[in-house]
């Protein structure tokens, strides 16, 4: 039974139940700090009782505006900050009988890979509370493993949904760039930052990104496109499909037991009736290096409105200046400055082109890449979605370049704007891992299939 069936004709009841097992979790010994705010459980309305979604429980990542609960990215620089507006996305799931019944945590402004750079404390991993949830989406990734709520959305700006979907052991989709719109995600990097779900099921993701899909007139960047119907595409199986497997991906970066269940995987969509043959995306090497030169450059711009002037807080100083550095000093973190301050490097005379310029050349190339082995007759890829499962929670605070190398295998899907699921597949170690499904441009019907198959296969890692 999908969420959306079993939420039908309860009312409120559901949403009232998730809020307090919610609020029992994170009051007590087992507290995972995945919510940032709850709602006001007497202040519930269903806006649609026959919607699609009618009376399912959502929580939202932090960074989504809305009108009822506060919006603070993770940091203090934004701490008791409501917004005057709502995002897209959330108004079409509330349109559609969706309950809001939280904001969960993140790591602030989206910028990193465990949910430890919050300005509010790291999330925890629920099936191992000494372990990182994945990031930046983290709070939304564990509340849906922790079984608090059964849909959740979050952003993905370099795997940022499903990284914590695969760590987390549940699935989580994101979308072609435009397919969303981003109206009301407080942006880190625009041209990279997409709305993604997560769901206990394929179907249950599928649903939520069927029901946020479509043109949004208030973000330029949204496609005048057609929504297929997602979910009838998640039950379709893989017999039929033609999925690549990369071989840059299968490297001597991946975990030994990881390459194994990726083996299985494989062997799991063949069972099913799909063709599995190799691949090459040679310069998807260089998607890390890429990545971390444009999203800096374009966070350095996007977080320049944090200045205590318009909204958030205010640290009290004699003069301008002296509040502008006062205010950032003390609102933003270290993770945040350092993009910052990386970004506005990249940007500067004199090596704007060298790193900058050089950044965007290598895009078109990994983006070039992708639609050379689409139009070789592929229909899906077939990746790991980490390297390892999930790590110790300050295992690698201390070292960045570990740290981003978590997303080495999602961030080339934001490179080139394709859509991406991760599908749980088993357990390495005794912890969840996920195996990524990407598809061309607008092209997730056939990345849902086969990601319906493996999860028939695998079962899901919420009973």
């Amino acid at each position: 039974m999908s969420a959306a069936e079993a939420g039908q004709g309860g009312g409120l009841d559901r949403a009232r139940a998730a809020i307090a097992a919610i609020l029992e979790m994170e009051a007590g010994p087992e507290a995972l700090n995945a919510f940032r705010s709850v709602a006001d459980p007497e202040a519930l309305t269903i806006q649609n009782p026959d919607g699609p979604l009618a009376g399912v429980p959502l929580a939202l990542k932090d960074n989504l505006a809305t009108l009822d609960l506060d919006t603070t990215c993770g940091s203090k620089v934004l701490e008791g900050y409501r917004s005057p507006f709502e995002a897209t996305v959330v108004q079409r799931a509330v349109a559609a009988g969706a309950v809001v019944v939280g904001k969960t945590n993140m790591d602030e402004f989206a910028m990193g890979s465990s949910t430890e750079n919050s300005a509010y404390g790291p999330t925890l991993n629920p099936h191992d509370r000494t372990r990182v949830p994945g990031g930046s989406s983290g709070g939304s990734a564990a509340a849906v493993a922790a079984g608090l709520v059964p849909m959740a959305l979050g952003s993905d700006t370099g795997g940022s949904v499903r990284q914590p979907a695969g760590l987390c052991g549940v699935v989580g989709i994101k979308p072609t760039y435009g397919r969303v719109s981003r109206y009301g995600l407080v942006a880190y990097a625009s041209s990279l930052d997409q709305v993604g779900t997560f769901g206990r099921t394929v179907e249950d993701a599928a649903l939520l990104l069927q029901v946020i899909s479509g043109h949004d007139d208030r973000d330029a960047t949204s496609a005048r496109r057609e929504v297929p119907d997602l979910v009838a595409a998640s039950g379709r199986g893989a017999g039929g499909l033609v999925v690549g497997l990369p071989q840059e991906y299968v490297s001597h970066h991946l975990d030994e037991e990881m390459r194994e269940s990726i083996n299985a995987a494989v062997a799991v969509l063949e069972d099913a009736g799909a063709e599995v043959r190799p691949v090459s995306l040679p310069h998807a090497k260089h998607a890390i290096a890429c990545y971390y030169v444009i999203a800096p450059a374009e966070a350095s711009s996007n977080l320049s409105r944090y200045d205590g002037v318009r909204y958030g807080v205010r640290q009290a100083e004699p003069d301008l200046v002296s509040m502008y550095e006062a205010t950032r000093s003390h609102g933003l973190g270290p993770e945040v400055k350092l993009r910052i301050m990386l970004g506005t490097y990249v940007l500067s005379a004199g090596y704007y082109d060298e790193y900058y310029g050089t950044a965007q050349r290598a895009r078109r190339l990994i983006t070039e890449d992708f639609g050379r082995v689409y139009a070789s007759g592929v229909d899906v890829l077939l990746t790991p979605t980490t390297p390892n499962p999930a790590f110790e929670l300050g295992e690698r605070t201390s070292d960045p370049l570990e740290m981003y190398l978590s997303d080495v295998f999602t961030v080339p899907a934001n490179i080139a704007g394709i859509p991406g699921v991760s599908v749980p597949i088993g357990r390495v170690r005794g912890l969840p891992v996920g195996a990524q499904i990407l598809a061309p441009w607008w092209q997730e019907e056939p990345m849902l299939a086969a990601a319906g198959a493996l999860e028939a296969a695998y079962g899901s890692e919420i009973a």
